[in-house]
């Protein structure tokens, strides 16, 4: 390790000294779950010494910070990621060797912190990664949940939720930091008062509920460079203590209710919020993490400097995503009742404090409160939104005198909701897309009367992702040849990669770079053997789509395409065909009923197909129950075709291309979300693209003009295959268990419009697309060329060129430099 202990005897002395101190256990004794805890202690005890450095440097240097608020954060596992950032994975592999103990092994003893979803939560992980890489000061802000979503069963081909228990053994990486917890109140109601002193304005919350949120910090280590940033999330704690007098009184609900408001809140992510009480819920972890980490930041910046109207100079507040502009009132208040500025003050401070990133084009996603909700649980956030509101709409009316299109598009308070999306780019000095595609349809389309009044805001911040993570942990065989080949500069620069480039033109090289991708689909293979029971030939084509189910990401389309392969080898045994794997990962939300209908469409797909043995193996389907981040970097190594099938238009960024492309898997997509920027740096050639274009789709959902009934009437093999979801041929005989898609795709029974996403109108094209992947494939010399290309051109999808562009655009931060502590 790159600082104090790194001694292998001393590292394996501290080991079995932890078994002992937490198990009263030799070594030989002790379970792997007890090796895993007391190795992550071992390491955690270096990055202490960091962390304390890192700190003192930043209170030193009086830096500016970044607080990165975000309702998600999905980090994987910290120790394999904690030790390859200290530059010391092998050594320790290497000592545990030593000790009969397999790392890996050790390693998936680690269950990965729930604290995320998807790709908005991952996100924030990769930039935490990159933040702390390049010396910058940040925090992450995020909620402590218990259960996280939920772990996915499969259970007779259907999605069943069941609670992610991840802290049962305790989190050995986390610090709980109950000297900063923090008060946090709901409800009540307001009474105004003058200060009889100041004749100031008083407004004082009476008859309200309040949680303590205490926080927990876990260490953010960066790579080799003695920086560890932090990831702060909030427990939520009772504030009275159980009421025991009124348990003795027989009065049971009473004494446990404050119990409950603190265990609800910090239970699960995104509660079901198709009903009233789990929008009330999500609303209230909204502003539960976000009043707690601004108090924290305020009181923090108070320490070294008394006047609070320079907050911006220090202090940079991100958004990820709607979910916590609640911070843009609850920074008013703070500023407004607690430290006594103007309005005028307190918006000045705020709107150069507070920027929004924007990650969804879908606007059902932009979050919408009802009004009675939200000033009934935030009574005085609520009075402050509403004159943010209305002076912001008199600026409106200023610009464009009597324009009631543009008030009723861009006010916070309008038709009985609050429109948090609207809030977020009033406030924000910064509003920012995550792809360029994405940014200029926020500009055109969906934010475009905000863009036309303030086009100052608006900027565009192409995501990336952690090379650490997602090469250098999750596929070791590829990162040593490249290190082999180029130096490990790549590690912390990732355009470096590009200086494979000659690499392509050797025969050995690409050889060897598939040999390297047959390894790893050897490990996928054992990984499925194991875990689904299901036999695939590493040498098959691994077509991989994982990601969130959701019906814009089209894993229906995927389904629907495998069902007509099935058909023609079927109807033509005879006929050519190179052997596919099928891989799916995806959970669906617990409400989203048609999403869980394709997770089961998917796995009765495979029932059929993996169990057909007149078909030799030519096709399997596999769906890895429980896709997440740990597994996740196993498939992604071993992907052969990264399935990037969104409808166009609708998917914002994407982050999984970019994992895909960075292990060598070439794209078989859309031109949507940052797929685009893929094939500009990769070259249309080593992709494979197909489908409607982002202005074609666009033009379809404002004029209308598609019809897919037409298609269906007119393409018999597609007919036969949407018909088969009605005539029981995946159901058992069952005639209605797929009824709802069978609908969405040909009807409006249950979808505003039939075939919203175009699945229909793009399936040729997807079909014949395949048909190109297949050709290419079997030219293995031509394939071992566009995945090495894919690899080389992948160095502008890092995170660290996203938050270096964030740095110079939005938060303007310093480096700091962290000089170890010396024993």
């Amino acid at each position: 390790m790159h600082n104090k202990g790194f001694e292998k005897e001393t590292f394996k002395e501290t080991v079995k000294e932890n078994i002992k101190t937490l198990y009263r256990k030799t070594i030989d004794e002790a379970t792997p779950q007890q090796i895993f805890q007391a190795v992550s202690y071992a390491v955690k005890d270096v990055v202490m010494d960091d962390w304390i450095a890192t700190q003192k440097a930043y209170d030193e240097a009086d830096a500016k910070t970044v607080y990165y608020m975000s309702m998600e954060f999905l980090m994987g596992r910290a120790l394999g990621n904690n030790l390859i950032n200290l530059t010391a994975y092998k050594e320790v592999k290497e000592a545990l060797e030593e000790m009969n103990i397999d790392l890996n092994a050790i390693e998936d003893e680690e269950p990965d912190a729930a604290l995320g979803n998807g790709g908005l939560g991952r996100l924030a992980a990769c930039f935490l990664d990159s933040l702390a890489t390049l010396n910058y000061p940040a925090y992450g802000c995020g909620i402590r949940y218990r259960y996280g979503m939920f772990k996915q069963k499969i259970k007779d081909g259907y999605q069943v939720e069941v609670p992610d228990n991840w802290l049962k053994e305790g989190n050995p990486f986390e610090i709980r930091r109950e000297e900063y917890a923090k008060e946090v109140r709901f409800g009540g109601n307001i009474r105004f008062e003058k200060d009889p002193e100041t004749g100031k304005a008083k407004f004082v919350q009476e008859n309200y509920e309040s949680v303590l949120a205490i926080p927990y910090d876990m260490p953010i280590v960066g790579y080799g460079n003695h920086v560890v940033n932090t990831l702060r999330v909030w427990d939520a704690k009772a504030i009275t203590d159980f009421k025991l007098d009124e348990f003795d009184r027989g009065n049971y609900h009473k004494a446990v209710e404050q119990e409950n408001l603190a265990k609800l809140i910090v239970d699960v992510l995104y509660p079901n919020d198709n009903h009233y009480s789990g929008k009330e819920l999500r609303l209230k972890q909204q502003y539960f993490f976000i009043s707690a980490s601004l108090q924290a930041l305020i009181a923090k910046y108070k320490k070294k400097h008394s006047d609070i109207r320079k907050l911006h100079e220090k202090v940079i507040i991100q958004m990820n995503d709607t979910h916590p502009t609640v911070a843009v009132p609850e920074l008013m208040r703070l500023l407004i009742d607690q430290e006594g500025l103007s309005w005028e003050e307190a918006w000045d401070v705020t709107s150069k404090t507070c920027a929004y990133t924007n990650h969804t084009i879908m606007a059902e996603a932009l979050e919408k409160w009802p009004i009675d909700l939200f000033s009934r649980l935030l009574p005085r956030i609520y009075q402050i939104v509403q004159e943010i509101d209305r002076r912001f709409l008199i600026k409106v009316n200023e610009m464009y005198p009597g324009n009631e299109h543009k008030v009723k598009k861009m006010a916070i308070l309008r038709d009985g909701q609050v429109r948090m999306a609207n809030m977020a780019i009033i406030a924000g000095f910064s509003v920012n897309g995550v792809a360029k595609l994405h940014t200029d349809i926020l500009k055109t389309q969906q934010l475009r009367d905000f863009y036309e009044m303030m086009p100052e805001k608006f900027n565009n911040k192409t995501n990336g992702i952690t090379q650490r993570r997602f090469l250098a942990h999750g596929n070791p065989l590829l990162a040593d040849w490249i290190t082999d080949k180029i130096g490990n500069g790549w590690i912390t620069d990732l355009s470096q990669i590009g200086k494979l480039r000659p690499y392509v033109d050797d025969e050995n090289a690409r050889r060897e770079f598939m040999q390297i991708k047959y390894e790893n689909k050897v490990r996928l293979a054992k990984y499925i053997k194991e875990h689904n029971g299901i036999e695939v030939d590493p040498r098959s084509i691994f077509d991989v789509q994982v990601k969130r189910l959701h019906e814009y990401k089209r894993q229906l389309l995927n389904i629907l395409h495998i069902m007509y392969l099935y058909n023609q080898i079927k109807e033509h045994p005879e006929m050519s065909f190179y052997p596919r794997t099928f891989i799916f990962g995806a959970k669906a939300a617990a409400g989203y009923l048609r999403a869980k209908e394709t997770i089961k469409l998917i796995n009765s797909v495979a029932d059929v197909v993996n169990n057909d043995r007149s078909i030799n193996g030519k096709l399997k389907v596999v769906f890895i129950e429980d896709y997440r981040v740990s597994n996740a970097e196993i498939i992604f190594a071993a992907a052969d075709v990264s399935e990037q099938i969104s409808t166009a238009s609708k998917e914002a960024s994407g982050t999984g291309n970019m994992k895909f492309m960075l292990n060598g898997a070439p794209t078989l997509g859309t031109m949507d979300g940052a797929n685009v920027e893929i094939v500009q740096e990769v070259g249309a050639e080593n992709a494979f693209i197909f489908g409607l274009s982002s202005e074609e789709v666009i033009n379809y959902e404002n004029n209308g003009g598609y019809n897919p009934t037409d298609i269906y009437f007119n393409d018999w093999e597609l007919k036969r295959v949407i018909d088969q979801l009605m005539d029981g041929t995946y159901a058992n005989g069952d005639h209605e268990m797929y009824k709802n898609l069978y609908n969405s795709l040909l009807n409006t029974q249950c979808t505003d419009k039939a075939d919203t996403y175009f699945i229909l109108k793009d399936f040729r094209s997807y079909a014949e697309a395949q048909k190109r992947v297949e050709e290419a494939y079997r030219d293995q010399q031509r394939w071992s060329r566009m995945a090495m290309m894919n690899t080389i051109c992948s160095g502008k999808f890092s995170s660290d060129r996203t938050i270096e562009e964030y740095v110079k655009d939005i938060w303007k931060l310093e480096k700091v430099k962290v000089e170890p502590i010396e024993e």
